[in-house]
């Protein structure tokens, strides 16, 4: 490489050079460590949470906890305790920053050790930038309230579904059970879950996206005074579509990407919202694969989409971001956070559940799960466990645009 090109590289903003750099946030251990959420602080700090634990819905010692790494350094703190319901599991926390600067996390904490038991909670933090956990100045139950209108709209959509997939007695008992529990008003309030980040539109309102493993089909609930008051959307009613993550195009359509936990084909489907998330159409797959796995969409300052996910139709060994710029409807630069290619299944890894965001100085920062498999870290051992953490990564939109070399 030449003096002037080397040059011309160092003048470039670090958002315009390609980069990546990588770490776990802490040992690799036995200890079951997922679904991971970042954000970044007013101040330039990343701050990190995801649940840990013996379990998911079989333990009653999970809770949630959280890290920080302060601006411009390189090393994660120690984990801190963010929230810990006990007795209780609490589960798939998310985070934002609103427009008030307040910290909120928002978590459910599974009352009866199955996913539809979960009760969502919250806490707001304005002091959050010492070490060590946040601040919090409130905690409380974000209640869920569907509308008087909810079995109506899940009726109808249930039908529309059916018309839509084979009439095997396997999707007819589906939406058979969607109709009939839909009906029930505490089933209906309970079971919500978080997972990607919050959406803040247009500064005004506060949109939560949800899903309901009990039902398999996802909510939006959305605040128009700050979190005051909430309001929920109508259903997003599919074949298992969880897990929503939003991003808005330019004339002003939100689009929710959401996991397939339904029949193969496995696919990211969507569903589109022109009054600001208030009601969603049809749900549709996209071209993208999906193994049944959290995946999270951003929009990013340029309007370039970024989408975070496991392009596989099956397993979690492979870590895709790709990136579009036309809003979706073509992925044309996709590059790999990981891929294992060992061809034994049990000895490939987990990489799963990304976090995503795009920092103040334009570069990308993604969390995940990593999942190291049993076989390869005991051998010999008379009970072989995977080893588990969460892994960072700091890199930027020129990199993922290189594409996998």
């Amino acid at each position: 490489m030449t003096t002037a090109i080397v040059a011309l590289l160092a003048l470039l903003a670090p958002a315009e050079r390609p980069f990546i750099t990588s770490e776990i946030i802490f040992p690799l251990e036995h200890w079951h460590n997922h679904a991971s959420m970042i954000v970044e602080l007013p101040n330039g700090d990343l701050l990190t949470c995801w649940f840990h634990g013996s379990g998911e819905r079989t333990a009653d010692d999970v809770l949630v906890l959280g890290a920080r790494m302060k601006k411009g350094a390189t090393r994660w703190s120690a984990p801190f305790v963010m929230a810990d319901t006990i007795g209780y599991p609490d589960t798939n926390a998310t985070m934002f920053i609103d427009p008030k600067k307040r910290l909120w996390l928002l978590w459910p904490t599974i009352l009866a050790n199955e996913w539809h038991t979960a009760l969502m909670k919250y806490k707001i933090a304005t002091a959050y930038t010492a070490d060590g956990p946040p601040q919090w100045e409130a905690n409380d139950v974000l209640h869920i309230t569907p509308g008087d209108e909810f079995p109506a709209t899940v009726n109808a959509e249930a039908e529309h579904l059916l018309q839509s997939v084979p009439q095997d007695a396997r999707a007819k008992a589906y939406v058979e059970r969607l109709k009939k529990e839909a009906t029930d008003k505490l089933t209906r309030r309970l079971g919500w879950m978080t997972r990607a980040h919050p959406y803040v539109l247009d500064g005004t309102r506060i949109i939560v996206p949800l899903y309901s493993d009990g039902f398999s089909f996802s909510l939006m609930t959305y605040s128009d005074d700050l979190g005051v008051t909430w309001k929920t959307s109508t259903p997003i009613v599919g074949p298992g579509n969880i897990q929503p993550s939003i991003a808005r195009k330019k004339d002003g359509t939100l689009v929710a990407y959401m996991r397939d936990n339904g029949p193969a084909p496995k696919r990211l489907m969507i569903s589109r919202s022109t009054d600001r998330g208030e009601t969603w159409s049809h749900v549709e797959d996209t071209d993208r694969p999906n193994p049944g796995s959290g995946a999270e969409v951003l929009v990013l300052k340029n309007g370039d989409w970024v989408l975070a996910y496991n392009d596989l139709e099956s397993g979690r060994y492979s870590l895709a971001v790709s990136i579009s710029d036309d809003e979706g409807q073509t992925w044309k630069w996709t590059r790999h956070l990981e891929r294992d290619t060992a061809t034994d299944p049990q000895q490939r890894g987990e990489y799963h559940y990304p976090s995503i965001i795009q920092a103040a100085d334009g570069t990308l920062h993604a969390t995940y799960s990593d999942f190291v498999p049993p076989a390869s870290v005991v051998p010999g051992a008379q009970k072989r466990l995977p080893r588990k953490t969460i892994k960072h990564a700091h890199f930027n939109e020129a990199w993922v645009k290189q594409e996998d070399q």
